[in-house]
């Protein structure tokens, strides 16, 4: 951040778990039925992201034997500054493999697209015309919400929404920096998923296996998910989409 600025959504104090988790509304959302859906692709702008969004949703879509593909637009090789890039990334593909196995979805197709981490945005159209075709003939489509909060997350998604006609689109960042009836989030559009207990415990491992992102990175920083975060992400048995 240059000094002066302000400072973005991501860097301010987060919202409390426990703000959430009291929401009456967020529990009256209209729900979604993951069973509906005949096959599935998930797009996700860095490992991680898929699991934290949408990972007990893909653990009963798993279960249910629905045809999963995942495509990784980048390998988040920038989530930890002056260390090896490559290092990084091969560090997060393998967490992201040992996710999918803990939500049973080893079988699902893993496209990794190699895009730059922090530099969608200047390869979206690009990123729009690949994602039509990978996403082609597929029953649903679960991608990162287009506002976010974070630059990867949005581009993914606004090149998610040209390319499919019906995203169903999954926050990360925004219950971090968002309020229980923010006026920036579209309520109106969200429902939710119901995740049975297995599903739900399949999702905390698989949370876990992301060390990376869990441990202080050196030179001082602090991981990229703090337990503060992380509460997000395993609260009561539910996962929310924005259509």
């Amino acid at each position: 951040m240059v000094a002066g600025d302000a400072p973005n959504l991501i860097d301010r104090p987060g919202t409390p778990e426990d703000a959430w988790d009291t929401w009456p509304r967020l529990w009256r959302l209209p729900a979604a039925d993951p069973l509906a859906w005949r096959s599935v692709v998930v797009i996700a702008a860095h490992p991680d992201d898929e699991v934290l969004g949408a990972g007990g949703t893909m653990a009963i879509l798993a279960a249910a034997g629905v045809r999963l593909r995942l495509i990784a637009v980048t390998d988040g090789e920038a989530s930890h500054p002056g260390a090896d890039p490559a290092v990084i990334a091969r560090t997060r593909i393998a967490e992201s493999v040992a996710a999918l196995d803990l939500l049973g979805a080893r079988d699902a197709e893993l496209i990794r697209l190699r895009f730059p981490d922090t530099g969608v945005a200047g390869r979206e159209e690009e990123l729009s015309a690949i994602l039509a075709e990978l996403c082609a003939g597929f029953g649903a489509c679960l991608a990162p919400w287009e506002g976010d909060g974070h630059a990867d997350h949005e581009a993914a998604g606004r090149a998610a929404r040209r390319a499919v006609p019906d995203v169903l689109a999954y926050p990360v960042w925004m219950w971090h920096w968002a309020t229980p009836g923010d006026p920036r989030v579209p309520w109106r559009r969200a429902c939710q998923v119901a995740l049975p207990a297995g599903a739900a415990a399949s999702k905390r491992a698989a949370i876990a296996a992301f060390t990376s992102q869990l441990t202080d990175r050196g030179a001082g920083l602090p991981p990229v998910l703090p337990a503060s975060d992380v509460a997000h992400f395993t609260r009561r048995r539910q996962e929310v989409l924005l259509r």
